[in-house]
């Protein structure tokens, strides 16, 4: 019997940091907002949050300040800030309309696999192109977010595709692990802090130096 042929089935893309740069928005957002709750925020507290969730987010900041506010409201004052950054501006990683249009020409499935919020994700879909993808997963539309599998299980039980035929694109430690443990192959673009190389994940500086036939070539 003649041996399967791989072939590349999907490819899976986070968001913040691999497809917006959105990290420095972010920082933005988080520092407005603990002022409020009378601290201080520097790039050391995004280092430690990079690719995790509103909830660890908000649950991080309050230990830090001791502030008797409550989540909901830490966590409705960050949509906020970041939406409002996010409608006057979506900027673009380098590489990335590129990459979002040599997939889509290709007809090859596609998807936004993000831990951001479904109200934020849509409106950085404005600027992303809402085509660009055919299914999108937000951080609030699972049970549990990354590093967890789960963001890329729904996303590829959603395209109906087998996640070791897929590739993962990552900017964070926590998304390359989630989208290992998902089984797809990771191209990991480190946008905040540094990530390694490791078995089924290929690291490199910047979306430029990915096309479709280089991850094609993973699978």
């Amino acid at each position: 019997m003649k041996e399967m042929v791989r072939v590349l089935q999907a490819v899976l893309f986070d968001m913040d940091g691999l497809l917006l740069d959105s990290e420095r928005l972010w920082l933005e957002a988080e520092a407005e907002v603990m002022a409020w709750l009378g601290g201080s925020w520097g790039p050391e507290h995004q280092e430690f949050l990079v690719g995790g969730s509103l909830d660890r987010t908000v649950a991080y900041m309050l230990e830090l300040t001791g502030i008797p506010a409550t989540p909901e409201e830490v966590g409705r004052r960050l949509l906020d800030a970041m939406a409002e950054r996010l409608r006057a501006d979506v900027p673009l990683m380098p590489g990335a309309r590129d990459l979002l249009d040599e997939v889509r020409a290709a007809g090859l499935p596609s998807a936004l696999v993000s831990s951001t919020h479904r109200a934020l994700m849509e409106h950085a879909l404005d600027g992303l192109g809402r085509d660009s993808f055919t299914v999108t997963v937000a951080g609030d539309e699972v049970s549990r977010t990354k590093p967890h599998p789960e963001p890329y299980l729904a996303a590829t039980r959603l395209l109906d595709v087998d996640p070791r035929r897929c590739v993962a694109l990552e900017d964070s430690l926590n998304g390359a692990t989630s989208g290992a443990a998902a089984g797809c192959h990771v191209v990991a673009v480190p946008s905040v802090v540094p990530i390694d190389a490791a078995p089924r994940r290929t690291v490199v500086t910047s979306l430029r130096e990915i096309d479709l036939d280089r991850l094609r070539a993973l699978i």
